[in-house]
This record gives C-alpha cells, sequence and structure tokens, in this order.
C-alpha cells in the first residue's frame, strides 16, 4: 500500500482544511472515533466541544449567520445524529450553509439495526438541500467538495454527510478536487435582462413604492446595492424577520419590520403602495396574512435565486430569478429618481400616529430592556433571539444597522436556538458584543451549553425575559381562547443567576426597571467570560401590533392606550375568531 495513502477520518481533515474550515462544532462517539483520532494533531482547524449535538447544529448556524461562510458539524451515529435533526430543519427553512458530518455503521451493518444505526440520510431527505452517504472511501474528497459546493452557492442551505466507520478506516491516494460541477445543478445568478427591463418600467411608473426584503439580501451581501437603490429611488424599506439589518434600521427610509407583528406603518405602506419590489423574501405566511388580499393595489417585482419561491405564495407580475445582488447591479442603473414627497409624507404621518410604545412603571418592561441595549451598543451588537415575545420585541426595538447582526430562527422557529447560536456567532466575530436574548422557557431548552461558552471564555452576555410564561402562546390564550392559560406558566423556574455561578458564568437578577441599565453597564465590561442576566419583567404583556394568523390589515391590532382599548382589542379578537 502507498505511503502516501491516508485513511478516510485523515481525509475528512484535509479536505476541511482545503475549505479553510475555522471550527467545528461536535460531539464525538463510536462511529467517529477514528475521526476524532485524525483530529489529534489537527492545527489548523478548532473543535468546539459542545454539550449536545443540537446545540452543535445552532452553533454552526450562529457562525454562519455571523460570518458568511460554512458552518460545520461533526456528530456521531445514532442518536448523535437524530439529535441534530432539528438544527438541519431549522437551517434549511431559514437558508443557512452548514454540513453536517455524521458517523454511520459501517456498510456491512446497514440495515441490520445495528448499535446506535440510524438511517439519517432518509430521516433528513426532506430538510437538506442535498445529503451523502460515502459508500467509497475514494469518493470522499469528491464528496466533500460537492457538499461545500451545494451548501454555499445559490440558495445556499444545509448538506448532510454520512461516513460509515469502515470507509473512514479505509485507505486510499489524497487528492482534492480544485473544482466541482454537477449535472443539473447550476444556479442562475445574473437575472434575464428582459425581465429587468419589464421590472424598470413598473418602478419609474410607480407614485408609491416599497421595496420589501429579506434574508436573501443578507445572504447574497447585497446591503450595500440594496441602499443604493433604495436611496435612488426615494423608496421607503420594509423587512422580513429575516431581513433587518440588510438596511440600516435607524434610516429615515427604514420601516423596521413588516407582517404578523411588524410595524403598523410597514403594513399600512405595503398595504397601499402601487409597487412593491420583493428582494431576497419569499412572502411568507407571517408577512402575507391572507395571501389573496395581501398588496392589493401593487404591481409586484420578484428578485430571488431560488425559482421554486417566485409566485410560490403570491403570484407576482415580474418574476427575477438570479443571486440580489447581481440583478441589482443591473437594475439600480437603469431606474430614475422618483418623486416620492407626497408619500414618504404620508408614511411620516403614520410613523407619528401608530408608533411602536410600551407603558413605562417601575416593573421592568421587556421593551424597555431592548431599547437599552440597543442604546448602549449604538446597535452594532450581534444580536441572537429565541424565539416567542421575546423575538418579536428585539426585532421592533432593537434597530440593526448592519447585515449579519441579527441572528435568529425565522422559519421553523426553534426555541433553544440563541443561546447555542450565540455561541457560534462570538466564535466567528470577536471585535464586537453579542447578546443572546432569551425567554425564561427557551433559554432551559439548551442551557447546557454555558459549560461551552465559560470552557471558551465567550464574553456572552445572555438576557433572559423572564415573565414567569411560556409567553407568545399565553398571548394566543390571551386574546383568541378567552384567557384560558394551560400549561403555559413556568412557575418552577429556576434560579438563573445561581445557575450561572455554578457553571462558572457571572450572573445577575433583578425586577426593578432601575436596575436595568447599572446591569447592562456591569456586563459589557466582563471580557473573561459570558454573562447571564435573569430580568423578571411584567407577567403578562402582549406583543402589538398584531395581525392575526391569516388575517388582513383591515384586523390588525395596535398597542392599547387604555383599559377602555384593551377590551375593544379583545372583543375585536373574538369577532376576528
Amino acid at each position: 500500500m502507498s505511503t502516501n495513502e491516508l485513511t478516510g477520518a485523515e481525509i475528512l481533515v484535509k479536505s476541511l482544511i482545503e475549505e479553510n474550515v475555522e471550527y467545528i462544532f461536535g460531539y464525538p462517539g463510536g462511529a467517529v472515533i477514528g475521526v476524532y483520532d485524525a483530529m489529534h494533531d489537527m492545527s489548523h482547524i478548532q473543535h468546539i466541544l459542545t454539550r449536545h449535538e443540537q446545540g452543535a447544529v445552532h452553533a454552526a448556524e450562529g457562525y454562519a449567520k455571523a460570518t458568511g461562510k460554512v458552518g460545520v458539524v461533526v456528530v456521531t451515529s445514532g442518536p448523535g445524529a437524530t439529535n441534530t435533526v432539528t438544527g438541519i430543519a431549522d437551517a434549511y427553512m431559514d437558508s443557512v450553509p452548514i454540513v453536517v458530518f455524521t458517523g454511520q455503521v459501517a456498510t456491512h451493518l446497514i440495515g441490520n439495526d445495528a448499535f446506535q444505526e440510524a438511517d439519517i440520510i432518509g430521516i433528513t431527505r426532506s430538510i437538506t438541500k442535498h445529503n451523502f452517504l460515502v459508500k467509497n472511501v475514494g469518493e470522499l474528497a469528491w464528496t466533500i467538495k460537492a457538499a461545500f459546493h451545494i451548501a454555499s452557492t445559490g440558495r445556499p442551505g444545509p448538506v448532510v454527510v454520512d461516513m460509515p466507520k469502515d470507509v473512514m478506516a479505509s485507505k486510499t491516494t489524497f487528492v482534492y478536487p480544485k473544482e466541482i460541477k454537477m449535472r443539473g445543478y447550476h444556479p442562475f445568478y445574473f437575472g434575464h435582462m428582459g425581465q429587468i427591463n419589464k421590472a424598470v418600467e413598473i418602478i419609474n411608473a410607480s407614485h408609491k413604492p416599497v421595496l420589501y426584503v429579506g434574508g436573501g439580501v443578507v445572504n447574497s451581501n447585497a446591503s450595500n446595492e440594496l441602499v443604493n437603490l433604495a436611496k435612488k429611488l426615494n423608496a421607503p424599506v420594509a423587512m422580513t424577520l429575516m431581513g433587518l439589518g440588510a438596511y440600516p434600521g435607524d434610516d429615515e427610509l427604514s420601516m423596521g419590520m413588516l407582517g404578523m407583528h411588524g410595524t403598523w406603518y410597514s403594513n399600512k405602506a405595503v398595504d397601499e403602495c402601487d409597487c412593491l419590489v420583493a428582494i431576497g423574501s419569499r412572502f411568507d405566511d407571517r408577512v402575507t396574512g391572507n395571501p389573496a388580499t395581501f398588496s392589493p393595489n401593487s404591481k409586484k417585482i420578484h428578485i430571488d435565486i431560488d425559482p421554486s419561491a417566485i409566485s410560490k405564495n403570491v403570484k407576482v407580475d415580474v418574476p427575477i430569478v438570479g443571486d440580489v445582488r447581481h440583478v441589482l447591479e443591473r437594475l439600480t442603473p437603469l431606474v430614475q429618481p422618483l418623486d416620492t414627497k407626497d408619500w414618504l409624507k404620508q408614511i411620516d404621518g403614520w410613523k407619528r400616529e401608530h408608533p411602536l410604545r410600551y407603558e413605562n412603571g417601575p416593573e421592568i418592561r421587556a421593551q424597555y430592556i431592548i431599547e437599552k441595549i440597543y442604546e448602549l451598543t449604538k446597535g452594532e451588537a450581534i444580536v441572537t433571539s429565541d424565539v416567542g415575545q421575546n423575538q418579536m420585541w428585539t426585532a421592533q426595538f432593537y434597530k440593526f444597522k448592519n447585515p449579519r447582526s441579527n441572528i435568529t430562527s425565522g422559519g421553523l422557529g426553534t426555541m433553544g436556538f440563541s443561546f447555542p447560536a450565540s455561541v457560534g456567532a462570538a466564535f466567528g466575530v470577536k471585535d464586537r458584543p453579542v447578546f443572546s436574548i432569551n425567554g425564561d422557557g427557551g433559554i432551559q431548552m439548551n442551557i447546557q451549553e454555558l459549560t461551552t461558552a465559560v470552557g471558551n471564555k465567550l464574553p456572552i452576555k445572555i438576557v433572559i425575559l423572564d415573565n414567569g410564561y411560556l409567553g407568545m402562546v399565553r398571548q394566543w390564550q390571551d386574546l383568541f381562547y378567552k384567557k384560558r392559560y394551560t400549561h403555559v406558566s413556568l412557575g418552577t423556574n429556576p434560579d438563573f443567576a445561581k445557575i450561572a455561578e455554578a457553571f462558572g458564568a457571572a450572573g445577575f437578577v433583578s425586577d426593578k426597571a432601575d436596575d436595568v441599565v447599572p446591569i447592562l453597564k456591569k456586563a459589557l465590561k466582563i471580557n473573561d467570560r459570558p454573562v447571564v442576566i435573569d430580568f423578571r419583567t411584567t407577567e403578562e404583556d402582549n406583543v402589538y401590533p398584531m395581525i392575526p394568523s391569516g388575517g388582513t390589515f383591515a384586523q390588525i391590532m395596535d398597542y392599547p392606550k387604555s383599559v377602555e382599548e384593551i377590551q375593544m382589542a379583545k372583543a375585536h379578537s373574538e369577532a376576528v375568531k
């Protein structure tokens, strides 16, 4: 046997070096013990030992979202592989480029119900962009190259590579491909000029345009091109949850988030506009409500790299298939500056009449916490939010200035996402503060990653908006189920500050509004370990505005100003139901 031959495990490590991988997030086990042996002398890549495989995938997602690079995960077979499923599905829904390497039993045992065997290829087929079962060590290097190519090109997404134990122990000559070609996989990047010209005609004829911006702008690194277009047109910008940060949230043309819990004025503008330019967004149900009545008066232009997303949920007038950045580079020079003075004046009036608001008092309001984090970080932090009310308040009250600074679980809505994602983000970006915003329910789903954060001295600020409830479920029970609270109380919450100290992190706790800023300032000065802040917030607070699921803008509920308005809002919600 040639002395130049390497085992499959060694080929994996060499291939990851060829892909310029910085970090592997993983957890060892029997089926990948050979891989971990090959990692022993690995100096070019740092392996991050998480404390759960789901945490490893979310950390890889956070790293990928914060940097734009491919996140990498290595886990063992069976339960190790199945523990990644939620994270893989999350990455699939949000178009996150990750490659997950799973161990597998030896090839001759596949299908025999061997110890720690699971058909991870079958399990993940519907939640991956592609997956591979490597049956021959000679195919391994090509497969790894293909996995990274698929994950990072076109519409990004997760790829699974399943590695039988005997394949990883077999040897072959290592040759890493310089480029990859795959039959049937040819993402189209530049957009058809005929379609672009049709879009230009509609835009130039419009008087009330709106740019409806999604996560595709972030994925394609097209924020500068988006700003150029918005400024040239003098057009207002509404962003999806995943699009926040694609356009500066503090700019006068920004209308913040649209959709179910978007700003009143962004939803109103979309409802009344005559030209809606959807850029890297997919018309999902949390934005459109009832798609039959969504933006009824507009001509609709849709720019997206994924042809399957075009007219999938809402029929559009001009589809443009292509990478957002390349399409905007072609489109922007052709459009004319528009006279939108009256349109922007109308929107400014709506902003004054229906601002985001909340009631202040001695108790801590979650919205107040987010506002103060924004003020103290000047909008420059990387913020990972969990799912539920904490996510929506973060989206509303933190004005993201930069792309890749808003890291959250959009499509799948995965509780437990924020904290492990902040771990990955903290590895990827070291020169900006990282905040993890959580509810008291979600933080308990992956709290074991405190060990990972402490062991690596990551100065993450973990903020818990602790209202004693599964807040968003309670809100729906409040508004639509006659306040019949069923199994949403978290009355047995632990002392999160003591838990933090037990893990080796710093811990703070308070239920007074006057403590918020002093505690946040103390936390920002701690740079050698994570900080857990348990803010005991008001128990029963709802996220407004709110458009009921499947509803229309006409049914929007704004923040009540008084007891009388609260009663009217609830009566209205009953009528909607």
